[in-house]
């Protein structure tokens, strides 16, 4: 059976650079055997990918690749506490955040660019529960936030 590194490979992803903090924050924080991250934004090369909100300047499909975004965000978040992605259990909960306009109400579709990806690296322990939340605004205008809590 493959490693989450080598299936990620294999999409042709890699796990980029741990985000930088935008804040007073740590990218995530292990306690005994969770793994708890916080929000990672759809930074790529330490820029947004986007900025606006979802249904309004950027569409629904362009917010799903930025949560696949932020779903590596996460992943490299973990990995940095853990050493070898190995490690994840399972992934326990994601919470997805999607600045959007009122009218717009495809939020789980937007959160399934996290779920699909996580089920793609970690197969059956990347089966979570989940909250896909549309909110007014999020830090740097950014049109998604994801949060994951693992299992380790």
């Amino acid at each position: 059976m493959s490693t989450p590194e080598e299936r990620l490979s294999e999409l042709g992803l890699v796990v980029p650079e741990v985000a930088k903090p935008v804040a007073a924050y740590v990218p995530a924080v292990r306690s005994d055997d969770h793994v708890f991250t916080s929000g990672q934004l759809p930074m790529r090369y330490g820029e947004l990918m986007l900025t606006g909100k979802v249904g309004g300047e950027v569409s629904a499909e362009e917010a799903y690749g930025c949560a696949r975004q932020c779903a590596l965000n996460a992943v490299a978040a973990i990995k940095a506490e853990v050493g070898e992605l190995s490690a994840v259990k399972r992934i326990v909960k994601v919470v997805v955040f999607v600045a959007s306009t009122p009218d717009f109400t495809g939020q789980p579709g937007v959160a399934n660019g996290v779920s699909e990806l996580l089920g793609e690296v970690f197969g059956d322990a990347g089966v979570h529960a989940r909250s896909a939340v549309g909110v007014a605004v999020l830090p740097l205008d950014s049109p998604v936030e994801v949060e994951l809590l693992v299992e380790v």
